[in-house]
Parts: structure tokens; C-alpha cells; sequence
């Protein structure tokens, strides 16, 4: 993602917030660029992106923050109905906190990861048991919760459903592995989250096959000028 740095940048913070007088957070700031009613979940952007974004905007640091303030215009127009979109995102999300997060969180994520990739294997018309190589990657940093996952995939069962898995697994896959990344024994916490939510943006981008146009110079002007 090559996207420049804007010149001025919004002041994020935490949260919902009912108006711009009372703070504004990332997708609030990107439904007011798209034109649309003040909203953390603005229709111009894919439902789990919007929660990858919104997750990353509460769990960076106010540094992280305003480091994460110039994507903001990235994710205005990345919608679509493609399912595999759910899961990508997912995968992206659950593959980047497996290696790093705490012990007791990481079991989770690994069936996270499986259950993503069978979800996308359905719907790709791929072998039940189809995991690729950046998740197989991730799978092995945590071997012992690898093993326990395919254990508990195995006694499970394969009845997850693709609406089941947008609509309840997805967005909690997304919201442990931000949190995950967020409380991880790592330096770089702050560095982490903004990569997970650049590779975000880059997955929808890939699914939707648009790339958003630049936002408007003035409309930009006015959304920082509502925080300051």
C-alpha cells in the first residue's frame, strides 16, 4: 500500500462517540469523508473490515493511532458480497496474532485459522482439509495448539456453516486476534496492528477489486478540523 502520508491528520480516540464534539474514531471519521450519517459501521465499507478497523483503533496507543489516521480514506468503497472476503480477513487477523499471542488465547486462534480455511476451501470448491502455505506457516510458530486444534477440528466436526462463520466466527476471530496482538510480549506492539490493518485493507482490495480514490483535499481539511 502506497497511499501518501496526509499533510494533517485527524486526532482519533477510543470508541464510539454520538458526534465529532465528542471524539471520533477511525471508521467514524471514514463514514464522514464518504459522505454518509456519522457511524462507526458506514455502508462504504465491508462489515468485518469496519470491524478490523475499529478493533486496531481501540487497541493502538495514541501514537498507533495517529499513525493508522492517514488509512482511513483506504477503506472507503471496500464493500462486497463475496464471502470469501469474511474469510480472508479472518485468516489475515488470525494468522498475524497466532505466533505471538498469549498461550491460553493461541488454541483459539488456530481453530480460528482452520475454520477459515474451511469455510474458503467450500467455497472455492477446494478439498475439505485445504490449509495454504501462510497458514500452515502460522500453524507451525505454535505447534502445541496446532496439534490441539486439528484435534478439536476433527471431534467437532465439519458442520460450520458459511453463514454461521461471517455472521458469529468471523468477527470473533477478528476481535481475539486484535486483542491478542494488542497484550502479546512483543516490542512492536503498535507496528503490529498497523500492518494487520494495512493487510486488511489490501485483502479487500484484492476481493473487491477496486481501488478507493483519494479523498477529497477539502472534505479531508474538514474531517481533522472536527477533532481539533
Amino acid at each position: 500500500m502506497t497511499d501518501r502520508v496526509p499533510d494533517v491528520l485527524p486526532v482519533l480516540s477510543r470508541g464510539k462517540h454520538r458526534s465529532p464534539k465528542r471524539g471520533a474514531c477511525f471508521m467514524e471519521m471514514a463514514s464522514y469523508l464518504a459522505g454518509e450519517r456519522w457511524s462507526d459501521s458506514p455502508s462504504c465499507t465491508h462489515p468485518l473490515l469496519a470491524a478490523v478497523a475499529r478493533a486496531v483503533n481501540d487497541h493502538v496507543s495514541d501514537a498507533g493511532r495517529a499513525a493508522i489516521a492517514p488509512l482511513i480514506p483506504s477503506v472507503i468503497g471496500l464493500t462486497s458480497d463475496d464471502a470469501r472476503l469474511d474469510a480472508e480477513l479472518a485468516l489475515v487477523c488470525a494468522r498475524a496474532a497466532l505466533p505471538v499471542a498469549a498461550f491460553e488465547r493461541q488454541r483459539a486462534l488456530a481453530v480460528g485459522v482452520l475454520n477459515a480455511e474451511r469455510v474458503l476451501a467450500a467455497l472455492e470448491g477446494l478439498p475439505v482439509d485445504h490449509v495454504c502455505p501462510a497458514s500452515q506457516a502460522a500453524l507451525a510458530e505454535a505447534p502445541d495448539a496446532a496439534r490441539w486444534a486439528h484435534g478439536f477440528a476433527d471431534r467437532a466436526g465439519r458442520g460450520l456453516s458459511v453463514r454461521g462463520f461471517r455472521r458469529h466466527a468471523a468477527p470473533s476471530i477478528v476481535t481475539l486476534a486484535v486483542r491478542g496482538l494488542a497484550a502479546a510480549c512483543v516490542p512492536d506492539p503498535d507496528e503490529r496492528l498497523h500492518a494487520l490493518l494495512v493487510e486488511a485493507v489490501d485483502a479487500a482490495r484484492r476481493r473487491a477489486a477496486v481501488v478507493p480514490p483519494p479523498a477529497d483535499a477539502q472534505r479531508w481539511q474538514e474531517a481533522c478540523a472536527l477533532t481539533r
